[in-house]
C-alpha cells in the first residue's frame, strides 16, 4: 500500500542516530513523499511522532558547536581534533563547509521541516479528518518547522537560509537573516491561528515531555513562547511582550517549566546525547571564564562539577570541570524554558519599564541564591546584567553565542590561544552551495 509505504520509509529516516561524526548527503533532497487522500490518524500520528523524534537527531551537534564557538565549553576528544581546532579557530583553521559540525545539524534541522511538509500535505488531503482536526496538524507542524528554522538561522545568519523546501525539485531562495527571522515570526502566527481553530484537544498523542503543552491552547502557548523569542532576535521589545503575554511565562513559576524532547533507553529509542559520564578523557569541559566570572555564591554553578582527577588538557587548553547540565541518559531536553521568558521579559522592560526589567531580574537572581540587583539603572548596566543572567541561568542550551552576536559583543568572548578566532556564523553546507 502506498502509504504504508512511505511510513516504514520515514521510521527508517528517522532512526538514524547522530552519535557517529559522518558526513551526510543533501539534506533538501527528495527523499520523504507525501502520503495519498486517505492517510489515516494513525498514519499521520506516525508523523507527529516522527517529527518529536526528529527534534531529537543531531541535536547534539547544535548544542556543541554553538557552546563551544560561544565559549561556553570545550569538547575534549583524542578521536576528532576539529572541535578544539577549527571549531575554534585555531591557528590559519578555517571552518569547512563539509564539516560534520556544520552539516550534521543543518540536516538534522531541516530533516524536521521535511517531515512536517508531509504531515501538512497528508493532513491536508486526508478525507478522514475533520476541519478542526486539520488545523490541529496544520498549527503542531509549522510550529516545529519554525521552530528548526530558527536554529538554522541561528547557525548560517548572515550566509541566509532557504524557509521554503516543500518541492524537493523546485527549493526555494535563500533569504538572509532579517527577512528569515520575518519568515520565521509569519509562520509562527500562521500556526497560533491554525491552533486557535483546532478545538480543544489534539487528534494524535505527544509524549510525556511534551506534558502540559499537548493541547491545542497550551501547545499555542509554546508557539507564542519562540515567536517572543524571534521578536527579541528582530529587536522588537514591544512586540516580544506581546507575545509573552500569551505564552506560559509565569514570573511566579517554576523556571524550569517548558516543552521538551523526549529520551529513553528503552530498546529502539534515542537516549540523550547531551549527558557525558563525568571525569573521563574525553569530556565536556567548562571554560575556564564560567567558574572565573560568576559571582560568588550563584547556585547554577551546579550545572558544572569539579573534575576528580584534576585538570584535564588538549591542544594548548585546559579546565577543571565537567559540563553537568544533563544528568542521566533520560533527561529531557527543552525547546524553551520559563526561566527563559523571564529573561525575555527582563530585557523586552529596559528602557520603557525598567522597575518591571529589574522586577524580573530579581526573580532570576533569588533563584541562583543571590541578593537583589543594585546596580546603576541606565540601559548599559541592566543590559550587561541580564546578558550575565542569560550566561549563567541558560548555560549549554545554546544562547550565548547568539546573545553575544546580537549585541555586536563577540569581541569580548575570551580567545584562550594566540590566532584563535570566533566565528560568526557556519558555511553554508557544501551540498547546498
Amino acid at each position: 500500500m502506498k502509504q504504508t509505504k512511505y511510513i516504514i520509509f520515514l521510521l527508517l529516516a528517522i532512526g538514524l542516530g547522530s552519535c557517529e561524526i559522518d558526513e551526510l548527503s543533501n539534506p533538501n533532497g527528495s527523499s520523504i513523499q507525501g502520503f495519498d487522500s486517505d492517510a489515516s490518524k494513525s498514519a499521520l500520528q506516525t508523523l507527529v511522532t516522527g517529527i518529536e523524534d526528529l527534534t531529537r537527531q543531531e541535536n547534539g551537534f547544535y548544542f556543541d558547536v554553538t557552546s563551544i564557538v560561544g565559549r561556553e565549553y570545550y569538547f575534549f576528544t583524542g578521536s576528532d581534533p576539529r572541535y578544539t581546532g577549527e571549531v575554534l579557530g585555531k591557528g590559519a583553521s578555517q571552518l569547512d563547509n563539509a564539516g560534520f559540525y556544520g552539516t550534521r545539524p543543518y540536516l538534522g534541522r531541516y530533516r524536521t521541516v521535511k517531515t512536517a511538509n508531509v504531515l501538512i500535505d497528508g493532513a491536508t488531503n486526508s478525507t478522514l479528518i475533520t476541519n478542526e482536526e486539520l488545523n490541529g496538524y496544520l498549527g503542531f507542524a509549522k510550529t516545529f518547522q519554525a521552530y528548526e528554522l530558527l536554529l538554522v538561522a541561528n547557525l548560517q545568519f548572515e550566509n541566509g537560509i532557504r524557509i521554503d523546501v516543500s518541492d524537493p525539485d523546485n527549493l526555494g531562495p535563500f533569504v538572509d537573516y532579517d527577512n528569515a527571522l520575518a519568515a520565521i515570526q509569519s509562520l509562527l502566527s500562521d500556526a497560533a491561528g491554525d491552533l486557535s481553530s483546532a478545538g480543544s484537544s489534539f487528534p494524535f498523542s505527544l509524549s510525556g515531555a511534551m506534558a502540559g503543552f499537548d493541547t491545542p491552547a497550551t501547545f499555542s502557548s509554546f508557539n507564542r513562547a519562540i515567536a517572543a523569542r524571534v521578536s527579541l532576535y528582530q529587536g522588537n521589545s514591544s512586540e516580544a511582550l506581546s507575545n509573552l503575554s500569551s505564552s506560559f511565562m509565569d514570573l511566579a513559576g517554576d523556571l524550569d517549566v517548558g516543552p521538551a524532547r523526549f529520551y529513553s533507553t528503552a530498546g529502539g529509542d534515542f537516549a540523550n546525547n547531551l549527558f557525558r559520564v563525568p571525569d573521563q578523557a574525553d569530556a565536556i569541559i567548562a571554560h575556564p571564564t564560567f567558574v572565573g566570572d560568576a559571582t560568588a555564591g550563584d547556585g547554577r554553578l551546579s550545572k558544572v562539577l569539579e573534575r576528580p582527577s584534576g585538570t584535564l588538557t588538549l591542544d594548548g587548553l585546559s579546565g577543571d570541570f565537567d559540563v553537568w547540565v544533563y544528568k542521566s541518559l533520560t533527561d529531557f531536553v527543552p525547546f524553551v524554558r520559563n526561566e527563559e521568558l523571564v529573561l525575555i521579559y527582563a530585557e523586552a522592560n529596559v528602557g520603557s519599564n525598567d522597575g518591571e526589567a529589574v522586577r524580573a531580574i530579581n526573580i532570576i537572581r533569588a533563584s541562583a541564591g543571590l541578593d537583589a540587583y543594585s546596580g546603576s539603572m541606565d540601559r548599559a548596566s541592566l543590559i550587561n546584567e541580564i546578558l550575565y543572567q542569560r550566561r549563567y541561568s541558560l548555560f549549554g542550551e545554546g544562547h550565548r553565542w547568539v546573545d553575544m552576536r546580537r549585541l555586536n559583543r563577540l569581541n569580548e568572548l575570551p580567545i584562550d590561544r594566540d590566532g584563535d578566532d570566533v566565528w560568526v556564523q557556519f558555511p553554508r553546507p557544501v551540498s547546498e552551495v
